[in-house]
């Protein structure tokens, strides 16, 4: 004769599995709750707090002296308007810009062929070279910026030195139509490393069998790199163009550091620069998060539009098929 399970039981595993399946369902946002807080607090109030401060600014009435002297008021896009028609800030894109041009190709061409030359099987002592590639990438972008700037001044530089002894008549780095070469130098020297890692580690997954079937066809090293890797490592060299770009509209740390060093690099050398200048030293925080937003704003719109290009070629044909 056998015997039904009591009811009761079969009644209360469906409310068990439930709930151990919500408690289950809930652990990832309990994993990813510390960082959401830290992001919200540190990252997305201050953004939403800088968009709502670039619609506003102040009234002073007065000498701006007692209660109610000084009142904020709705100004629309009025802080938009005077940053983008600001002769300084226009000035600052341009030097940027210019900047830019220099720095990129330079360091990502530099990045490449090292990484080219480390990955080649005639290359010895791959690990010392590596680290001494990647090395100056770890010193930080002040401390590099006060090493170069004491080298660049002609009365500490032991290089001016070497060329007054030489009877050479070199022209100052720090001079107002060679500073943005100086500048350019500090970020080439800083930023050759990180892309190199970046591509050598995506020249080292390409398997060794297509380099084999490359050389039994009588392909030569040069041959290897132009054919095989460099088309194969293009996303890596997107990625490294996306991040020395975004890196460009951004420099602040180099040109600030090197200020106090020469008359040449002015307060607004920068756009940055200028957001710091007006919020730090004028104490207009209104146009310095207009300013910043424009920056933002810019920033979003070069990646994406370098990325739908990238898209639409063959940068990332293989990842489609």
């Amino acid at each position: 004769m056998t015997t039904l399970a009591p009811p009761r039981a079969a009644a209360t595993s469906g409310p068990t599995r439930r709930r151990g399946s919500r408690r289950r369902g809930a652990a990832p946002y309990a994993f990813l709750a510390p960082a959401l807080t830290l992001f919200t607090l540190f990252l997305a109030l201050p953004i939403g707090y800088a968009v709502y401060l670039s619609f506003r600014t102040e009234i002073v009435q007065g000498l701006g002296l007692g209660s109610g002297a000084r009142q904020e008021v709705w100004a629309g896009f009025a802080n938009y308007t005077r940053a983008l028609q600001d002769p300084e800030f226009l000035a600052s894109v341009g030097r940027v810009a210019v900047y830019g041009l220099l720095l990129v190709p330079t360091m990502l061409g530099l990045a490449l062929l090292f990484a080219l030359l480390l990955d080649s099987r005639r290359t010895r002592a791959t690990g010392f070279s590596r680290i001494s590639i990647f090395l100056p990438y770890a010193v930080p972008a002040v401390i590099a910026s006060l090493l170069w700037g004491f080298l660049y001044l002609p009365r500490v530089s032991p290089f001016y030195y070497v060329f007054d002894q030489l009877g050479w008549d070199v022209p100052e780095v720090m001079s107002s139509g060679l500073v943005v070469f100086a500048i350019a130098n500090i970020g080439l020297w800083g930023g050759v490393g990180f892309n190199m890692i970046i591509i050598y580690t995506a020249l080292k997954s390409i398997p060794t069998e297509l380099y084999e079937a490359a050389r039994l066809d009588g392909a030569s090293e040069l041959m290897v790199a132009l054919r095989i890797k460099i088309p194969i490592v293009m996303p890596s060299l997107v990625l490294t163009f996306l991040f020395s770009m975004i890196a460009t509209l951004q420099v602040f740390a180099e040109p600030m550091t090197l200020r106090p060093l020469s008359n040449t690099i002015s307060t607004t050398w920068s756009p940055l620069m200028k957001v710091y200048r007006d919020a730090f030293t004028r104490g207009d925080i209104y146009a310095a998060s207009a300013t910043s937003v424009v920056i933002a704003l810019a920033t979003f719109a070069f990646s994406y539009l370098f990325l739908r290009l990238v898209q639409d070629g063959r940068a990332f044909s293989q990842e489609s098929k």
